[in-house]
């Protein structure tokens, strides 16, 4: 393990301050750590509030259970973790010895992290649950990304440093041999020996490929164009804020602002009839997945590098009292705003956003006649569903009263017209909509399905 240590130092340019400590785990422990994280981490509390949201939107059915598919998952996929509030690298002791060495280069780079940033106050950039005023509010959709971002920096790194041990004996690194990180990004899309990743929603997997895949590609992006300290620990030092950034490595090295949009003050509107429950950037990746679940590959492809800012908003109907009428989704209405850099893409996507409501909701049935010129409206068993076409801008309402919505509506695109930054109050805000699964499946640790074969 000290061989180990000190080559992802000499590999990342990470100095070892301190040693390591190890720790060999049994199945039976490294399932009561998962169990454990789903009882007392904040993330994976904060992961489970946001279980509603994402049913709204379409990532997951309305009767998948993402706490128990979870717990089977990280289960069958964990192959190391570093943990580091105990600063502890964690071995499996059913895994033979020469088959943890690429993975304990992996996570000892998580270590050497750590020592250089301190990863407990590094890694989780967010917000208290509840903003308190308006300046809160705008640091909270300000900073939603991040965690995202620096989730895939983590992993990317650590990817980075296992690539470089793994082809150690041949003499190539990452950075010698260009080629090699786009065919080993392509091997991480093999679920055929994970059955449980195999059955996972495409929500699931993408949240958990993404940090590794699109991370590693971002590192080595940097490390080509400005070398390894800076791809290694510059970045620790200067984060990327969003997943348009790890997705567009030109635009973080440019200091380049990702596209953000304004939150209007809605409460005088809606306050009356619901309560806030989360707020949030629809983001680069969060548009990808959802448009390679909707419209396939091709789709994801043609529409995530036209996408130009997002943001939703979701308030819970004061009728619903008890814990089971809240977790309905019908106890939820949604808002949505995405931007594009193209009037065409903007009507792409809300065609694809429209023909997918069957998906999500039961009666589904165009109401033309209560539609004004460049809007879509929909009768659904969850209440009318407005799309609305506002030049590059697609707005959408799911369950707010047509009045409201079309109220809605105009301080939402009116916002960014004229560039009003006030923002909702006293809203529950974490990151972006992906980012919570996201960021959950990172702390726990190194996950088979991304190993190379």
């Amino acid at each position: 393990m000290d061989e180990i240590l000190h080559f992802a130092s000499d590999d990342s340019k990470l100095p070892v301050k301190h040693d390591v400590k190890r720790k060999l785990q049994t199945r039976a422990s490294v399932e009561k750590y998962v169990v454990e994280k789903f009882n007392d981490d904040q993330d994976a509390k904060r992961m489970q509030r946001s279980e509603i949201v994402l049913k709204k939107f379409g990532l997951l059915d309305r009767d998948f259970q993402l706490k128990p598919f979870l717990v089977s998952l990280l289960t069958e996929q964990i192959a190391g973790y570093y943990d580091s509030k105990t600063k502890t690298v964690n071995l499996l002791d059913w895994i033979a010895p020469d088959s943890q060495k690429p993975v304990l280069a992996h996570e000892l780079t998580h270590a050497l992290q750590d020592q250089h940033v301190d990863l407990n106050k590094w890694e989780d950039k967010t917000l208290d649950n509840i903003s308190k005023n308006v300046a809160d509010d705008s640091r909270h959709v300000e900073t939603d990304e991040a965690d995202t971002a620096r989730d895939a920096v983590l992993e990317g790194q650590a990817m980075a440093v296992f690539v470089d041990y793994s082809l150690k004996p041949s003499g190539k690194t990452l950075l010698t041999t260009p080629d090699i990180g786009s065919a080993g990004l392509d091997d991480l899309t093999d679920t055929s020996d994970s059955p449980v990743m195999a059955r996972a929603p495409l929500l699931l997997q993408e949240s958990l490929l993404f940090p590794y895949r699109e991370g590693l590609s971002f590192e080595q992006k940097l490390m080509k164009d400005q070398g390894v300290e800076q791809a290694f620990a510059g970045v620790l030092d200067r984060p990327p804020s969003s997943s348009y950034e790890i997705l567009n490595p030109k635009s973080y090295e440019r200091k380049e602002k990702p596209p953000l949009l304004q939150m209007p003050d809605i409460h005088g509107l809606i306050d009356d009839q619901y309560d806030p429950y989360d707020i949030g950037v629809m983001g680069a990746l969060d548009v990808r997945i959802l448009t390679k679940l909707f419209a396939g590959d091709d789709a994801a492809v043609a529409l995530t590098p036209e996408w130009d800012g997002g943001i939703y908003y979701a308030a819970q109907s004061k009728t619903a009292k008890t814990e089971a009428q809240k977790e309905q989704t019908s106890s939820v209405s949604l808002l949505y705003l995405s931007a594009w850099k193209s009037a065409d893409a903007a009507k792409t996507f809300a065609a694809i956003y429209a023909d997918e409501l069957s998906r999500k909701y039961q009666g589904v049935k165009r109401d033309k006649e209560a539609e004004s010129p460049g809007e879509q409206i929909y009768k659904t068993n969850e209440g009318p569903v407005l799309i609305a076409l506002s030049g590059n801008d697609v707005f959408t309402s799911e369950g707010f009263d047509l009045t409201l919505a079309h109220k809605l509506e105009l301080l939402m695109v009116g916002a960014q017209a004229n560039g009003n930054a006030q923002t909702v109050r006293a809203i529950p805000v974490e990151r972006d909509l992906s980012g919570e699964v996201t960021k959950f499946i990172g702390k726990c640790g190194l996950m088979k399905a991304v190993l190379p074969h």
